[in-house]
């Protein structure tokens, strides 16, 4: 980079934290400087990586990119039987039901044959529970590859998705707790999945949902679930994350951001049209945040901008307290008998990979995978490593008799597709 080009970046993630730091205004200026302080020290790097894309690819060519990836992106289409549930305080929770298919479709017996070797798999049911700020749909590459071959459920979690805003939230501005989303699950698998074997596989905050569910309902864990699948997550000490930053950084976030958030919850709609104003640099620490590789398919970076952007700001302010308050290290008690993977991303800056390490250390009989190029939605990022292991982890269940690679299905090319 020339020193000219490196001074205007220089110039750039200055002024980008400078004028976060100066977002606000009227009453509540003083609060939301403080988090501008927290926010530019977060987007202090995506700044940098936007600066260096704004000297070559202009606003209007940046907007055109993404209606063009919205429009030819394969992912996040996958549509399954819609169903509905209902939680204990009322809110309806949207579920999909992907029932197995006749094997006489000769694309679906290769699959089979790819994933499980030549037998049909077991009448099990595969529950997936996604992470904050996802929807069902995180999980496409592994459901495009179980489609038809195993039964499996996808739902949204309470206000986000599909499903409805918490009632709990939106009457009585009680915040979300991560029992309450156990609880959610419980729901859930009572009206998708009313008998049967099932295996649990959850992301990030759905990992937690399944722990808080095995806490609560250790019985229905011992008498259905066959399988566990922890990706991504953590059974506690949230708290000690860095999230990457410097310890100045760190500190700033953790004094201010819950207030923040919740300021910021108040005033949902002004600060959506800042959102949307400061699309860019959003879309480059949801990169930074999501990702590792280099090579990700561009198309697959904006499918998961576009799903956590859908996610409004006082659903990230409800739920954000939830995860330092989350702490289900004796509930992995309840899934020692079991086949249980942990599989994490070496590079996961959001849910560091060494609390992977640590909830397997406790389950000695589980498949312990670390990906060294990968980040947080390392499904997404990484789709056949994730996709094999869970084949292999429903051959383990005895879901299946056999299982194989998974290779050819769930490439992030553009050209991918169900095999």
């Amino acid at each position: 980079m020339s020193e000219s080009n490196a001074e205007a970046v220089a110039s750039a993630v200055a002024s980008a934290t400078e004028a976060a730091t100066e977002a606000a205004a009227g009453g509540w200026r003083r609060t939301t400087g403080l988090a501008g302080v927290a926010i530019g020290v977060v987007a202090a790097g995506a700044a940098a990586g936007v600066a260096i894309e704004r000297l070559t690819v202009g606003r209007g060519m940046r907007q055109k990119a993404r209606l063009a990836l919205d429009s030819a992106g394969p992912y996040g289409g996958l549509r399954g039987t819609p169903g509905k549930a209902y939680a204990d305080d009322g809110t309806e929770l949207y579920y999909e039901v992907d029932d197995v298919e006749p094997a006489a479709e000769s694309a679906l017996t290769r699959r089979r044959r790819r994933l499980f070797g030549r037998k049909a798999p077991a009448p099990v049911t595969v529950v997936f529970s996604h992470g904050y700020c996802l929807n069902q749909d995180s999980w496409h590459f592994q459901r495009g590859a179980l489609r038809g071959v195993v039964r499996t459920v996808h739902w949204d979690q309470r206000s986000h998705g599909r499903s409805a805003r918490g009632v709990s939230q939106g009457r009585d501005g009680a915040p979300v707790t991560i029992e309450e989303l156990g609880r959610d699950l419980r729901a859930v698998i009572d009206a998708a999945v009313p008998e049967g074997p099932i295996v649990l596989v959850g992301h990030s905050m759905g990992g937690m949902t399944v722990m808080a569910l095995a806490a609560a309902y250790p019985d229905l864990v011992r008498e259905r679930v066959v399988g566990v699948a922890l990706v991504g997550t953590s059974s506690g000490r949230l708290g000690e994350v860095n999230f990457g930053l410097p310890v100045a950084g760190v500190n700033a976030v953790r004094r201010v951001l819950p207030g923040v958030l919740k300021v910021l919850g108040q005033r949902a709609e002004l600060v959506e049209k800042g959102r949307r104003a400061t699309a860019d640099l959003f879309a480059g620490i949801i990169k930074r945040y999501s990702f590792a590789s280099r090579d990700v398919d561009p198309a697959v970076a904006r499918f998961a901008e576009r799903m956590i952007e859908s996610t409004p700001i006082d659903v990230v302010a409800e739920y954000y307290p939830a995860f330092n308050d989350h702490d289900k290290t004796e509930a992995l008690a309840h899934f020692a008998d079991l086949p249980v993977l942990v599989l994490a991303g070496v590079r996961d800056l959001v849910t560091p990979s060494e609390h992977s390490v640590a909830i397997a250390g406790l389950l000695p009989e589980a498949e312990l995978v670390l990906v060294p190029d990968a980040g947080h939605l390392v499904m997404l990022e990484h789709p056949e490593l994730v996709t094999d292991r869970l084949a292999d982890l429903l051959a383990r269940a005895g879901a299946v008799p056999a299982a194989a690679t998974v290779e050819g299905y769930g490439s992030t090319s553009s050209t991918a597709g169900p095999g």
